[in-house]
């Protein structure tokens, strides 16, 4: 396949173009962004007149920064997760891994970077590049290994990890060993876990002499008055926070129960989505597509389908509805 929709989760115009849009709404399930976003943001007060002070921007950070378990000197703010891979890819540069499957852009932040199975990623020399959780299969890596891995960096070397799931479980995260004599760097996104990608807000925590480098590169306002105030204000949220930590490992439950039932194994520990195996993932796309529910396809593994979170029960039962309509 070569549509659209194997590049990247999301392409629903695209989707309506081939499939059509009449009968009931689009159900878009080709993300792994949470269904159900953060719910004040018309409430947040955005001066669209002025640029974002600095004192703003570092006011950010600090509450990013308490939420993820770092001091704020260690984090700075990006627009969006992908920018910030690649800048900081072009900032380090030299000899790299990343593990594969993966992310696409792990494999295309730093060009000499060659692709490695997830078990054999530590044998190697250079930086390493991974996530965790891992999309689009959900794996996840104990902090205890991510730590040896660390540990085995030396000379140029660094270790990268894409923490862009690691909201939905804080226990996973390696921020705890973010400091300025270590060669490690994390990235993290606020779209995913808080649901509104739109804003295009990520961070990177590292040394802070490296950030000072990152810094120069992203200028005077690397992101907009609208992800300050809504970010510092989602941040600062622990209640919801708290609340949605506990209902997301709930909903993905439930779509297992749902995928199993339909003779699906979903696989995967991150509860924003679950991938399935099988000979008929083709066919199967088609078939919710024409029933306007978008999952995600992979060209290069045309046996993959992976379903996003079903935002309510209405979205529950359409999905139950088409995977037993075969």
């Amino acid at each position: 396949m070569s549509e659209p929709w194997t590049w990247h989760g999301g392409d629903l115009s695209a989707a309506k173009r081939r499939f059509g849009s009449g009968g009931d709404p689009w159900i878009d399930l080709s993300t792994g962004i949470n269904p159900n976003p953060w719910p004040d943001t018309e409430r947040v007060d955005v001066d669209w007149r002025r640029l974002p002070e600095r004192g703003a921007i570092a006011g950010l950070e600090a509450v990013a920064a308490s939420c993820f378990g770092v001091a704020a000197r260690h984090v700075c703010a990006v627009p969006g997760t992908e920018i910030g891979l690649r800048l900081v890819g072009a900032l380090i540069g030299g000899e790299a891994r990343y593990a594969a499957p993966g992310y696409r852009t792990h494999g295309e932040m730093i060009p000499a970077a060659m692709a490695t199975g997830p078990d054999a990623i530590g044998r190697h020399g250079g930086s390493i590049i991974l996530a965790n959780p891992n999309n689009p299969d959900g794996r996840t890596v104990t902090p205890a290994t991510l730590r040896d891995l660390l540990a085995s960096r030396s000379g140029a070397g660094w270790l990268l990890v894409d923490e862009a799931f690691a909201d939905v479980d804080p226990a996973l995260s390696l921020a705890p060993a973010v400091g300025d004599d270590a060669r490690l760097i994390l990235f993290r996104s606020f779209g995913k876990f808080f649901g509104l990608a739109g804003v295009r807000l990520g961070f990177v925590l590292g040394p802070e002499p490296f950030l000072r480098d990152l810094r120069a590169l992203l200028g005077a306002w690397p992101v907009s008055a609208a992800a300050v105030a809504i970010g510092a204000a989602a941040y600062a949220d622990a209640d919801w926070i708290a609340a949605t930590r506990r209902r997301l490992p709930k909903q993905a439950a439930a779509l297992d129960a749902l995928l199993r039932g339909a003779g699906y194994m979903p696989v995967g520990a991150c509860p924003l989505f679950r991938l399935v195996e099988t000979a008929d993932a083709r066919a199967l796309f088609e078939r919710l597509a024409r029933r306007a529910i978008l999952t995600r396809p992979f060209a290069d593994q045309p046996q993959w389908l992976r379903f996003g979170l079903p935002g309510d029960d209405a979205a529950f039962l359409r999905l139950k509805a088409a995977l037993a309509d075969g």
